[in-house]
């Protein structure tokens, strides 16, 4: 089953929705707020999570600095324009 982490810029009524429809997914803006994006990684590393994001940052972590997310990451590029 997959599992998700939502980063913190992933608005609350996105999470509380995907809980709704039974995802798995656990929210670093509830669970652990102002960790860094490494932080954030190793979370992601530790229990199989596939990131959600809207942060850039991540593709340097796992290409310049060598992160190796199994689960991967998902980065939307538009961000929401009502949170």
């Amino acid at each position: 089953m997959l599992k998700f982490l939502a980063n913190e810029n992933i608005p609350f009524s996105s999470i509380t929705y995907l809980k709704s429809v039974d995802f798995d997914i656990k929210s670093i803006g509830v669970d652990d707020p102002s960790i860094s994006d490494k932080e954030v990684m190793n979370i992601a590393i530790k229990e199989d999570r596939t990131i959600i994001t809207y942060d850039s940052h991540y593709g340097e972590l796992i290409f310049k600095h060598g992160y190796k997310p199994s689960a991967g990451v998902i980065f939307i590029r538009s961000q929401p324009k009502n949170q």
